[in-house]
């Protein structure tokens, strides 16, 4: 018999957000029903990619999903914006089947961007601003309002407005995938998706591409998803975390709920932050830390709350 899992609801009370979250529990901005998506069915290799699966998508927070390989993660966000459709179950958008009107699928994806792993394969303009202008230009914007959406994703993502008459294809792998993301930015989804955003990138360009999409999110309130094989990653900038597990969600909750569970997820073989390994540690060695902090900026406090309570084997007089 399989272990059943909580799915855990989060309870937040970050301002910065501008939501409530009782509401958001009620109103999700994506919930999915019962989905079952299949790869090569009925063939010899038939392989069941989603087994199931159901989970709501919070209103105007920063959703990380985070799993092995093959564990779902990416075939799930292809479903989002109708890039894929499930073979059961339902997608719906503020409450609506996306697949309702299949005729009109295309304008969900101008309120559900995605943007896929490895985007800078996608560029294809003469210059980094019409490429970042593409999809607003698509969605019949005045030249006005083209220029002022190209420069605000610009600026999101770190992108100097020198750069932005030359050839995407002239610059480095990192200031691609910055002009990818802004490209999608740019149209201003009420909902933006990305599968491994920051893929390949050293530990500078990591933090400005996911700096710049948490940026994104504070100030404009958009429903954003990130897909990471990084928990480091979901515990700096993430408000929820949902853990894909065998094609099934194996958890869900905010950061604090997710990783309090830190045994639980080792379990499965995920790899959890370094510092709540050694949160793990310090408890087993009878230090009285909670075991779910995932910043060092926690860990360092809670250690320092510690001493100056004179613990730890140091007493202050």
């Amino acid at each position: 018999m399989k272990k059943k899992t909580k799915s855990i609801q989060p309870n937040r009370t970050d301002t910065a957000v501008g939501m409530n979250i009782v509401n958001q529990a009620e109103k999700p901005k994506i919930r999915l029903e019962n989905i079952n998506y299949v790869y090569g069915k009925n063939t010899p290799f038939e392989v069941h990619a989603l087994d199931g699966v159901s989970l709501d998508i919070h209103r105007g927070l920063l959703t990380g999903i985070i799993g092995h390989t093959g564990s779902g993660k990416s075939t799930l966000v292809r479903l989002l914006n109708g890039l894929d459709r499930a073979e059961q179950g339902r997608v719906l958008l503020d409450g609506q089947d996306i697949w309702e009107n299949p005729k009109e699928i295309g304008k969900i994806r101008f309120r559900v961007g995605l943007v896929m792993q490895y985007p800078e394969y996608q560029l294809f303009e003469e210059t980094v601003w019409a490429d970042i202008a593409f999809g607003p230009r698509n969605m019949g914007l005045m030249d006005d309002e083209v220029e002022a959406r190209v420069r605000e994703a610009a600026a999101f993502v770190g992108l100097d407005l020198a750069l932005m008459e030359k050839s995407p294809f002239d610059l480095s792998g990192g200031q691609k995938r910055r002009v990818a993301i802004a490209g999608i930015m740019a149209m201003r989804p009420e909902v933006l998706v990305l599968d491994e955003p920051a893929a390949g990138l050293d530990p500078r360009g990591r933090h400005t591409i996911f700096q710049g999409i948490r940026d994104y999110n504070r100030k404009t309130g958009c429903t954003v998803i990130i897909v990471s094989h990084s928990m480091e990653d979901m515990a700096q900038y993430c408000d929820h975390v949902v853990v894909m597990a065998h094609a099934r969600v194996f958890m869900a909750g905010t950061r604090d709920e997710v990783f309090a569970r830190a045994d639980e997820l080792e379990a499965v073989g995920l790899d959890i932050p370094q510092v709540t390994k050694l949160c793990v540690l310090l408890h087993q060695a009878g230090l009285p830390i909670p075991v779910g902090l995932y910043t060092q900026e926690t860990v360092e406090n809670a250690l320092l709350a510690l001493f100056q309570e004179g613990k730890g084997g140091v007493r202050h007089e």
